[in-house]
């Protein structure tokens, strides 16, 4: 057995292995997968000191409770989370965006995430994790990714290797902060449908189902009238696409998405956005705005911009 490990107490819920996901493999039906909230990974291995793209534990709604055994090493964690560290006499509460130092036996419980879905752990120094097609983010629908395609268990080992010193006081003053619109632009498919159903979709609120994972976010609110056809023949479809199926309620893809789909496409989230977009818990209101793609360009090239300068203040 590696020297470092967690033992896994509890696993929490769709708790996976991570990183910015695997690139040009549509063809043979495999998405992007990767991290949900991208900045936020980002921010987790930043603040670690690590490599940006080095796999870290993604986590929705509630985390694991894991125990550490081996050499010290420093974690931090990210998102909007709840989470304590418990040493044998003493419990802290603590911040995320912050490094904690974690001994042999300490315990890491992540309690949940608030108003908001998916959270990061990163840890400095790397997970022994296995890479498939160039990334090791697992899709636990295709079973594709490190842990055999699975999700963390209860009472699995995850080992740690190529751990790193990096100064265990390193911290960054954030705040996930949340945009009015969801900005889109116009999907291919956007005159399948009436001139009614283009403006319920540009100014009514839709809700947040329960029917969200990390394939696809369910919608509930007006129906948007289709007046060609409620479905089409399968065509090649992409993170952010906003497909409207035959009950006229709108299916956003997200990241594990099928890389095929036969509903009429009216939209697709801007990348600026989708982290954001994929924050939103059940039951949350969204309303969608309509930009041009050259708007879209610009505010991603602004969103890369910021990360930077947000990486810059790391202390």
């Amino acid at each position: 057995m590696d020297k470092s490990y967690f033992e896994v107490i509890r696993p929490g819920i769709n708790t996976t292995f991570q990183d910015l996901g695997r690139k040009n493999l549509y063809h043979i039906g495999i998405p992007f997968s990767g991290a949900m909230d991208n900045r936020n990974f980002i921010l987790a291995n930043a603040i670690a000191g690590n490599k940006e793209n080095t796999p870290i534990i993604e986590f929705a709604y509630q985390g694991p409770l894991l125990k550490f055994k081996g050499e010290k090493i420093n974690f931090n964690i990210t998102g909007n989370v709840s989470f304590n560290l418990i040493k044998k006499d003493d419990q802290i509460e603590g911040n995320c965006y912050e490094n904690y130092t974690l001994e042999d036996g300490d315990q890491l419980d992540i309690l949940s995430t608030n108003k908001s879905v998916y959270g990061y752990l990163a840890i400095s120094g790397n997970f022994k994790v296995q890479i498939q097609w160039g990334s090791c983010s697992t899709n636990t629908k295709a079973n594709v990714g490190a842990n055999d395609g699975k999700k963390i268990e209860k009472n699995q080992v995850i080992k740690i290797l190529d751990t790193h010193s990096h100064n265990s006081k390193r911290k960054l003053e954030y705040l996930n902060s949340k945009i009015e619109s969801i900005r889109v632009i116009r999907g291919t498919n956007f005159n399948y449908f009436s001139e009614n159903g283009k403006k319920n979709f540009f100014n009514e609120e839709f809700t947040v189902t329960k029917l969200t994972d990390r394939m696809g976010m369910r919608l509930e609110g007006t129906k948007i009238e289709n007046i060609v056809d409620t479905n089409i023949k399968s065509e090649g479809i992409v993170k952010g696409v906003i497909q409207v199926p035959t009950d006229g309620n709108p299916i956003v893809m997200l990241s594990d998405h099928g890389t095929i789909g036969g509903y009429p496409k009216i939209g697709v989230v801007i990348s600026s956005d989708y982290d954001k977009l994929v924050q939103l818990p059940p039951g949350s209101k969204i309303k969608f705005k309509e930009i041009e793609l050259s708007d879209a360009e610009l505010l991603f090239k602004l969103y890369q911009m910021e990360t930077k300068n947000i990486i810059a203040k790391i202390k």
